[in-house]
């Protein structure tokens, strides 16, 4: 039974300001129970009944056979739509995603592909160290047959379905080299693959040191423990724990993570469900690697769940300073439950509450903005908490950053380029044409590179409209819904030609943001993960800022 953090609203309950108010209330509350509890059995009783009345009916009467395994499956999903995104049914054939989720682990070759359904499966990245790296696949490699069947006309799960496997067990491939031409024959023992939560551990410069960590699974707190010590030994004299993007996973590990550095028997979280039996103080129970070294903490709106446990703690403790952006507002706890036919129902059980007494929820989590992340909620609807040294903090969605830094804007042609694969299938066609490329340290894509991605760009098919474009293309399709649009052809004609702007145009207009992302994808196919993160960390001006502010920014703790 695994633990994961999440969200609910947080309630208030009100006592009477006179005994005899309790005593009364209390007596009509023990007489009401029974009733409730009558009526809500009744109610799911009926349920069952029409439920199971309506399946044999349809079984005895529908024009064709009754598709159960498809409409059973459907009827849960929307059943458990209705209570949350995060409570979920896995049945016995998902089980295996289930582990994915909570390790990060699969029986596997360890390799990202590409695949189109009439094209073969393309290696775009093996992950270091990897039985497909250890075997010489490399990016741009295709694979033709798996086990003897052509990968033509497999989509890319049918394609993963069959790389992945039993560790210990062989699979064969018969491989295009992407570099040479020649075609070989691999066999690959497949192994328990796991993706590391912590993507680097590095010095940023002569004192401070960096780790990078994407996810909350399963022993991701001894891997933070290791990347103390080795940076502490190279110098360190501050440490940056960068949470952005992190999602979050398992709760036990946020806990474990904030006992590295805060005094043993430290309050961490509270999780609270609707039985009071549920309630439940998580508390350090290990002795801490440090308690006073300046700890920064970078979080965003992509900082969710466990994320916001390990920010909350470390902010109500005064332990250390919140740098970047608000938090996405998760703060439900899920708890994996069995179910029958060895399926699993990752269900919410609890909200969690900050040392201060805070919950991360959204007051109104109905409304989002285009990330999923908190809009903005007046001061009027949250309620202040102190922390331990007695500074004011707020609920209400999220975790607010003590200091404040602005993240990169991009524009709408890099989110389609990302998005849409274009620098994906450019990286791969790149890495068939070079053998190798400088050290990590040294690389840097140049201006004649760049003019071969706009070439290759040109041609592909994506969505190069900039913002502006797409908000005049629904202002026209709304002028046409009032009937305006032939009132207004000519201006509508002249302002369409005004912000239109050609394909190959927009991409140099962006080279400086295009540029990053190239690189970066490019130094993961030839030196791994982390060369990736270091290219990320060389045009990170959130980090760099944050950095700038940071003897301000501790001063608060004083």
């Amino acid at each position: 039974m695994q633990d994961c953090a999440g969200v609910v609203p947080v309630q208030s309950y009100f006592i009477g300001r006179i005994m005899r108010k309790i005593f009364i209330a209390a007596a009509a509350l023990l007489a009401v129970l029974p009733v409730f509890g009558q009526s809500k059995s009744f109610r799911l009783g009926q349920w069952t009944e029409i439920h199971s009345s309506i399946l044999k009916e349809l079984n005895r009467s529908y024009v064709d056979s009754l598709p159960v395994d498809r409409i059973m499956r459907a009827g849960i999903d929307a059943m458990l739509e209705n209570l949350d995104p995060y409570t979920i049914y896995i049945p016995e054939e998902e089980n295996e995603d289930l582990q994915m989720m909570l390790s990060k682990t699969y029986g596997g070759i360890g390799a990202i592909i590409l695949k189109d359904k009439e094209a073969n499966v393309i290696i775009n990245e093996p992950y270091t160290g990897s039985p497909a790296a250890e075997n010489g696949l490399r990016c741009g490699d295709e694979i033709i047959l798996i086990d003897g069947q052509p990968t033509k006309g497999l989509d890319a799960k049918e394609s993963s379905d069959r790389m992945k496997g039993k560790p210990g067990t062989t699979v064969n491939f018969k491989v295009l080299k992407g570099l040479t031409g020649d075609t070989v024959d691999v066999a690959i023992v497949r192994e328990r693959i796991h993706i590391p939560d912590v993507e680097y551990v590095g010095m940023l410069d002569d004192s401070t040191g960096y780790i990078s960590q994407s996810g909350f699974t399963d022993k991701v707190s001894e891997a933070i423990r290791e990347g103390y010590h080795r940076l502490k030994a190279q110098g360190m004299k501050r440490l940056v724990l960068d949470l952005r993007g992190n999602g979050g996973g398992l709760m036990n590990e946020a806990i474990n993570i904030v006992s590295l550095f805060v005094p043993k028997g430290s309050l961490v979280v509270t999780s609270k469900g609707s039985d009071p039996a549920s309630y439940r103080e998580y508390r350090t129970t290990a002795e801490p690697v440090d308690t006073l070294m300046p700890l920064v903490i970078m979080v965003d709106s992509g900082s969710a769940s466990s994320s916001e446990i390990v920010a909350g703690a470390i902010q109500d403790l005064d332990r250390g300073v919140i740098m970047g952006k608000r938090t996405f507002g998760k703060g439900l706890v899920q708890t994996v439950r069995p179910v029958v036919y060895n399926g699993q129902l990752k269900v919410t059980t609890a909200k969690y509450y900050t040392p201060s007494g805070r919950c991360v929820q959204a007051i109104d989590y109905s409304h989002r903005n285009e990330d999923g992340s908190v809009g903005h909620i007046p001061d009027s609807l949250t309620h202040e908490f102190k922390t331990a040294k007695g500074r004011t903090v707020r609920d209400g969605g999220g975790i607010t950053p003590d200091v404040e830094v602005d993240s990169p804007s991009y524009s709408r042609l890099v989110y389609s380029l990302v998005l849409g694969g274009v620098i994906d299938r450019y990286v791969i066609q790149y890495a068939k044409q070079h053998e190798s490329i400088a050290p990590v340290g040294d690389f840097h894509f140049s201006d004649e590179d760049f003019e071969d991605f706009v070439t290759f760009a040109r041609e592909q098919d994506f969505d190069c409209r900039s913002s502006a474009e797409t908000l005049f293309d629904q202002m026209k399709k709304e002028l046409e819904k009032d009937g305006l649009a032939d009132n207004m052809s000519g201006e509508l004609k002249a302002l369409e030609n005004a912000i239109k702007i050609d394909k190959e145009q927009f991409i140099r207009l962006k080279k400086d943001e295009i540029i990053p992302f190239i690189e970066e994808e490019i130094a993961v196919r030839y030196y791994g993960q982390e060369a990736g993160i270091e290219i990320r960390l060389r045009y990170d001006t959130q980090l760099e800022n944050a950095l700038a502010s940071v003897p301000e920014a501790f001063a608060l703790l004083r």
